[in-house]
């Protein structure tokens, strides 16, 4: 029997060498393996693992409005992720606040534009 058992976001960025230092410097992301030369860096933060690969015609994310979230992390500990990414200077687009699904979140948009979103399950109110 096939089955899949494992998974990495893939995305494209216009310098390698700067976006690899924000995922790490500023969101916590610590690099899987290779230094970035053939174009690549893997990196992961706890079960979330990315690959940021160079693509410098890369149209940019901040032209394409919605279509650039690019991942939503659930989490635990949502306040404190939102404060260790703030004091680091990540762009936040949008507070920790509880919404009506059932998941206290907040947003921040990366260098290169794309949007990531980070949630924690939260009571429902009735």
């Amino acid at each position: 029997m096939h089955r899949i058992v494992d998974s990495r976001c893939v995305l494209a960025v216009r310098d390698l060498r700067a976006s690899t230092r924000f995922y790490m410097d500023v969101l916590g992301f610590k690099r899987d393996f290779g230094d970035g030369s053939d174009g690549w860096s893997f990196l992961s933060r706890d079960a979330f693992k990315l690959m940021l690969g160079e693509c410098p015609d890369e149209k940019p994310a901040n032209e394409v409005g919605c279509h650039s979230y690019v991942a939503y992390l659930i989490v635990e500990g949502v306040d404190q992720l939102h404060e260790e990414v703030s004091a680091r200077g990540a762009d936040v687009t949008s507070q920790p606040a509880d919404e009506p699904w059932g998941l206290r979140e907040f947003g921040i948009r990366t260098p290169d534009g794309h949007r990531i979103r980070f949630g924690e399950p939260v009571p429902v109110p009735r």
